[in-house]
């Protein structure tokens, strides 16, 4: 994600792309706005302001099991994870002495949740009806987001300024192996149609494809007009997936089929976390501007339905699928403590 003030993450130096290449991508049918959208409405009402506990310092990555309703909430600035119920609009408990938590994966198949404690480089494993430890590994430098291979068992952590992949057993949190990238790397995920994982490389400006078996790079797609790509949200069924470019606020859509750049659309300043609604199609991009951009999905193209500010802070999105509500930690709420936000689809 990009550079934020209590991060240890060091600055990136900026990449400027020359005007022929990106309007070769104008000439090739992708369109970007010069600034990004700040006007609404966005469709979206609002259904709950829950209180958190802690102070007011950042937080970052949420990760929901939908059916038992349980969000589990990374507080970085704390050091903690928070996890609410959903359903009860209540916090459950407060997961103390994670070093900077800053993504958090739970699989509810295996009732755990991961957590990357970037202060000090590891991947926590915890049980998701208590809260215990039942282990951790080591990682690269900068744990940042996490997903999770259900074919092999394995949890990946992108190591952002480390410029790696570490591949972990999900069940004993032994390491399997480590994957370079050769720059600073944005989110991955887990490609289950084709068996790949999928990564953002923001250091070297392109979309990787690994070979989960072998622990290779398969292949790599270069992302013109794209500088700073990190955020990463897949269709899988559409063979779309979804690049946030947090240096020039633009969000780009990859045909996973062509292997080619289908599309590029203006989003808010710094867009940081993607989350893709499967069942209706909704993707939801979040902006360290607090600026929320609505897009739907329809044959392979995204059209925007809304976007505007949402809250200072509202730089992370979580869906839940069930009842396609989205929510949105925030360090300061309307009664000045932090909260989460709860809003849901008016279209």
């Amino acid at each position: 994600m990009g550079t934020r003030t209590g991060d240890r993450r060091r600055p990136r130096p900026a990449r400027l792309l020359p005007a022929l290449v990106m309007a070769s991508i104008l000439v090739g049918g992708c369109s970007s706005r010069s600034t990004p959208p700040e006007s609404g409405p966005l469709p979206l009402r609002p259904v709950a302001e829950i209180a958190l506990p802690g102070d007011n310092s950042r937080f970052d990555y949420g990760s929901l099991d939908s059916e038992r309703g349980l969000l589990f909430i990374a507080h970085l600035g704390a050091s903690e994870v928070i996890e609410v119920d959903v359903h009860t609009q209540q916090v459950v408990r407060t997961i103390l002495n994670l070093p900077q938590a800053h993504g958090v994966l739970v699989v509810p198949e295996l009732r755990r949740v991961y957590v990357t404690a970037t202060g000090d480089n590891r991947l926590v494993l915890l049980d998701e009806d208590t809260a215990a430890v039942l282990g951790q590994a080591p990682t690269g430098d900068y744990p940042d987001g996490i997903a999770y291979d259900p074919k092999r068992g394995a949890v990946w952590t992108t190591n952002e300024s480390g410029g790696t992949e570490t591949v972990i057993d999900a069940a004993t949190a032994r390491v399997r192996g480590t994957v370079d990238l050769g720059g600073d790397v944005g989110n991955v995920a887990y490609d289950p149609v084709a068996d790949q994982m999928l990564v953002a490389v923001q250091g070297t400006g392109d979309l990787a494809a690994i070979d989960p078996e072998t622990l290779t790079v398969i292949r790599r797609l270069p992302t013109p007009g794209c500088r700073g790509g990190h955020g990463l949200a897949l269709d899988p069924p559409a063979r779309l997936t979804f690049v946030a470019c947090e240096d020039n606020a633009t969000l780009l859509t990859v045909d996973l089929a062509t292997w080619k750049t289908a599309g590029a659309a203006g989003v808010g300043r710094q867009p940081d976390v993607l989350a893709y609604d499967q069942g209706a199609h909704r993707l939801y991009v979040a902006a360290e501007s607090g600026t929320v951009s609505v897009f739907d999905q329809e044959g392979g193209h995204l059209t925007e339905v809304g976007s505007g500010h949402l809250a200072d802070g509202a730089h992370v999105v979580v869906v839940d699928p069930t009842t396609h509500h989205t929510f949105y930690p925030i360090p300061s709420g309307d009664h000045g403590r932090p909260a989460l936000l709860e809003r849901a689809p008016t279209t």
